[in-house]
């Protein structure tokens, strides 16, 4: 086994998180014929199959799938030796692979990656748009340094630091501007447009209006806050936003805002990380830039 490499293993791992060679070999910058070659001699090393190959994609084999995870461990230790030179030094220098939901991204983002930059000069931020539960397993495989997400999680591998709690607010055809807030009642009776599936923003919505998650409903379920604000602003039906996202959606469509008077809707913002994680004395002097960035917002 001493002819097994760190190259090999990250093209392995690149492979099995894709699950194709062509996709694995541009997330590696390397050709693929090349990356081919690498799993072959990881494969010959071995002494066995790591992937069933397909005409359009590849499996891992039974083994490939223990191998997979091993391999896993040892990447993100390896990438945790290097973070804890960097946590030594004075200042934040170098990569950070900051993980966002899609219903944050578009909106936090220009707020507070003006700030990281004048605050961390030497940082290279890159930033990686997802699900949370995908956010979540690249967190946990060492492929982010952290992630903005909805709070709690509720995993015990991570640290969660609040930054910001916001309100969601109701989108109505412009036809019903002015019109009081409906109830929790009457909003189960409306033709409510939600997130798909997946969507965090889409479980809060549903439980503010107290209706199970899994019963089938009627409606639109949109990809994008903006597709359901359009959707609305056709006469289609009714959506929640959050407030952060109202200025961004509400000005190029035929609609109303409308904010809740008594108990209302909301979320709260926050950073996560691996517990641990070398960074995570950096990591907290990062939410904190991120917090004070928002309440200047």
């Amino acid at each position: 086994m001493s002819n097994l490499t760190l190259k090999q293993l990250r093209y392995f791992a690149a492979l099995a998180r894709h699950g194709h060679f062509g996709h694995a070999a541009e997330a590696c910058a390397i050709s693929q014929p090349a990356l081919s070659m690498q799993i072959k001699e990881l494969e010959e090393t071995l002494g066995t199959m790591l992937f069933e190959r397909g005409a359009r994609q590849v499996r891992l084999t039974g083994f490939g799938e223990v191998f997979a995870e091993r391999v896993r461990e040892i990447l993100r230790d390896v990438d945790e030796l290097g973070d804890l030179a960097r946590a030594s030094r004075d200042r934040l220098v170098g990569r950070l692979r900051i993980g966002i939901i899609p219903t944050i991204a578009p909106y936090l983002l220009p707020r507070i990656i003006g700030d990281l930059t004048r605050a961390f000069p030497e940082l290279d931020i890159q930033v990686r748009e997802t699900l949370t539960p995908k956010l979540a397993q690249e967190l946990s495989d060492g492929l982010l340094d952290t992630a903005i997400v909805a709070l709690p999680v509720s995993d015990p591998a991570f640290a969660e630091v609040p930054i910001l709690t916001e309100n969601f607010v109701l989108v109505r055809h412009a036809r019903q501007a002015g019109q009081p807030a409906p109830s929790r009642e009457k909003l189960r009776g409306m033709r409510l447009l939600l997130l798909e599936e997946g969507h965090c923003f889409r479980d809060q919505a549903l439980s503010f209006c107290s209706i199970p998650t899994g019963r089938p409903r009627e409606g639109l379920d949109g990809s994008s806050l903006s597709t359901l604000v359009q959707m609305v602003g056709a006469g289609i039906g009714v959506t929640f936003i959050p407030e952060m996202a109202v200025e961004v959606e509400t000005r190029s469509a035929s609609v109303s805002v409308t904010r809740f008077d008594d108990a209302q809707p909301c979320r709260t913002i926050g950073m996560i990380w691996r517990r641990s994680n070398p960074l995570a004395g950096q990591l907290d002097r990062i939410a904190r830039v991120i917090h004070c960035a928002c309440q200047a917002g």
